[in-house]
């Protein structure tokens, strides 16, 4: 789960970590009065949306008088920017950020993500702020420092010395770069995060280190004892059918095709999409309707399969082992009865009570396309296509 950027500031600064005077607005009025109880003669409207890239789209502006601040506003909400990150789709912007303007003396990228490799918290930054982590990578690759944190000892104050140092940051500054990098280090992880980046991390003329801008996101499966976090949460900044299929435990991730699929684990999903492929067809999504599916558990799944109107086929491919296959069927029966489905359905069933759920389907009458093997439940969904 992500979060905007002033949450994210939010929950650093609780951490110890300093950011910019800033408020939240939802109108061009309130957009102005922000800027006055900030006081000064700069400030900065940000669009709050769930994507990097925000400046070049148009969605960070620096202003110089309420007047501007207001009209940059004005031209933000509900505008729906387009970034690198976004897609062509975009991203609504319903909520700002106004903060203070910073006097910038020098820009620092930070990063903390997950090492899926070593199995660790690494950090990640380098002396050239300001760009995305990939840009540095290709234009400036010698600039990258990493240290992996031991999870039994958490990141250490030597650590987080060596890293000021390896940054260049003035000897006057390695006090407060350690308490920037630990209190960056403790929300991500107190909070179960699976990233937090602060780009840029600046300092500014009076020589003080500040967030300029942050960026968290969260392990979904953590969010159960984190309501804090979950709380943060905008759906207006998710796929609609990723939200949906979330709000009732369904894994499900929107695709670019045609055929529709429903499947129980993550390893199927990928051989099924792969199969699809294959058969010269397009997957439209990954949905995994988990173990123990119960026929309202497949129904709700195939609900939000229907949401996409791009979907001319749905292909069921289930292998029972905690599930049952009579159960699967059973949603499928219900599914035709209550979800108004009006495009071929393919099911191929593998596993506990197989013959049961064959059964029910056969003897439903509904004009359900059944096969034996993946492979033939792939090129049957590509052929009901052309059918």
């Amino acid at each position: 789960m992500d979060i905007h950027e002033y949450q994210a500031k939010e929950i650093l600064s609780r951490f110890g970590v300093t950011v910019p005077r800033g408020g939240l607005a939802y109108s061009p009025e309130q957009a102005s009065y922000r800027a006055q109880e900030l006081g000064g003669d700069r400030w900065v409207v940000k669009a709050q949306i769930h994507s990097g890239g925000r400046g070049e789209a148009g969605g960070v502006k620096v202003c110089s008088s309420f007047a501007e601040v207001e009209e940059a506003a004005s031209e933000m909400l509900g505008k729906r920017l387009i970034t690198r990150q976004t897609g062509e789709a975009g991203k609504s912007v319903f909520r700002l950020y106004v903060e203070e303007a910073a006097d910038i003396a020098r820009e620092i990228y930070l990063g903390f993500v997950l090492d899926r490799k070593t199995e660790r918290i690494m950090v990640v930054a380098s002396a050239s702020g300001g760009m995305e982590i990939e840009e540095i990578s290709v234009s400036d690759p010698d600039s990258i420092l990493r240290l992996i944190v031991e999870p039994a000892a958490g990141l250490q104050d030597f650590q987080a010395r060596e890293l000021a140092f390896g940054l260049g940051l003035d000897k006057a500054l390695t006090a407060k770069a350690v308490k920037v990098f630990k209190g960056a280090y403790r929300a991500f992880r107190d909070l179960d995060a699976t990233m937090v980046e602060i780009n840029p991390l600046i300092v500014t003329g009076a020589g003080e280190l500040v967030a300029l801008d942050g960026k968290m996101s969260f392990d979904d499966n953590a969010l159960f004892r984190r309501p804090e976090v979950s709380e943060m949460r905008d759906k207006s900044q998710e796929d609609p059918r990723e939200a949906y299929a979330a709000d009732r435990g369904l894994a499900y991730v929107g695709l670019d095709g045609n055929i529709g699929c429903m499947i129980n684990g993550a390893g199927l999903a990928m051989a099924t999409m792969d199969m699809i492929k294959l058969a010269g067809g397009e997957p439209a999504n990954f949905l995994d309707i988990g173990g123990g599916a119960s026929p309202e558990r497949v129904l709700k799944a195939f609900r939000t399969v229907l949401m996409d109107d791009g979907i001319k086929v749905v292909l069921v491919n289930i292998f029972a082992g905690i599930n049952r296959c009579d159960w699967v069927a059973e949603g499928v029966v219900q599914a035709y009865a209550q979800a108004d489905i009006q495009i071929p359905v393919v099911v191929r069933l593998s596993g506990t009570n197989v013959e049961e759920g064959r059964a029910i389907i056969a003897e439903s009458g509904l004009p359900i396309i059944t096969a034996d093997t993946l492979a033939d439940a792939a090129e049957m969904s590509v052929q009901a296509l052309a059918a």
